[in-house]
C-alpha cells in the first residue's frame, strides 16, 4: 500500500465526533510481534560526503557525524511518546539505524521491532528523524544548505491492518 493508494481507512482513529484528539484504548489489543522500517536522506555536496564516510574522520569540525547520528536515532526512536503526543510508550525490543552513501546524500534506514498492543512506524519515522538532524548538526559548520527529504515509512508488519512493503 503506497502513500497515493486511496483504498486507505479514512477514519481518525485519535479523534472523537467532537474533533477533540485523544489517547487510543489499546488495552483491549492482543500483543503480537510488530516491525517497521523508515528511510530518509540528507542531501549535501560530494566533499561534504567524503567527509562524512572518512574512515579517518579528519573532515568534520565536530567530529565523527555517523556514530553520533546513530545514536541519536535509537535515542529518538526510544523518546517517541514524549515527543509524538498521542504515542501510547511501547517496550522496543530492537531499534537499526544504518546510513549508505549516496551520490547526493546519506541514506538513512531505520528498523524498530516490538511485541505490543500497537505499531511502531512512529518510531522508525523519529528515529530517521533524529539521525537525519543530528548529521544535519554535524555538517552545518561546512555545508549550510544541506536538505533533509524524503523521509517515510518502507514496510510494516504485524497488527489489525496487516503486513505492506513498498521497497
Amino acid at each position: 500500500m503506497s502513500s497515493t493508494d486511496n483504498t486507505e481507512n479514512t477514519h481518525l482513529t485519535h479523534v472523537r465526533e467532537d474533533g477533540s484528539a485523544h489517547m487510543v484504548d489499546v488495552t483491549a489489543k492482543s500483543e503480537t510481534s510488530r516491525t517497521a522500517v523508515a528511510t530518509g536522506r540528507v542531501r549535501t555536496r560530494e566533499d561534504v560526503l567524503d567527509m562524512i564516510f572518512d574512515p579517518a574522520n579528519e573532515g568534520l569540525p565536530k567530529g565523527d557525524a555517523l556514530p553520533v547520528a546513530r545514536v541519536a536515532g535509537i535515542m529518538g526512536a526510544k523518546k517517541t511518546p514524549e515527543i509524538i503526543p498521542l504515542c501510547h510508550p511501547l517496550p522496543l525490543g530492537k531499534i537499526t539505524v544504518d546510513f549508505t552513501r549516496e551520490a547526493d546524500a546519506v541514506r538513512i534506514e531505520t528498523f524498530v521491532k516490538t511485541r505490543g498492543v500497537t505499531g511502531v512506524e512512529m518510531e522508525a519515522l523519529t528515529a530517521v528523524t533524529s539521525a537525519a538532524l543530528t548529521v544535519y548538526d554535524m555538517i552545518k559548520a561546512v555545508d549550510k544548505h544541506a536538505v533533509i527529504d524524503d523521509i517515510r515509512v518502507l514496510a510494516k508488519s504485524g497488527g489489525k491492518s496487516g503486513d505492506w512493503d513498498v521497497r
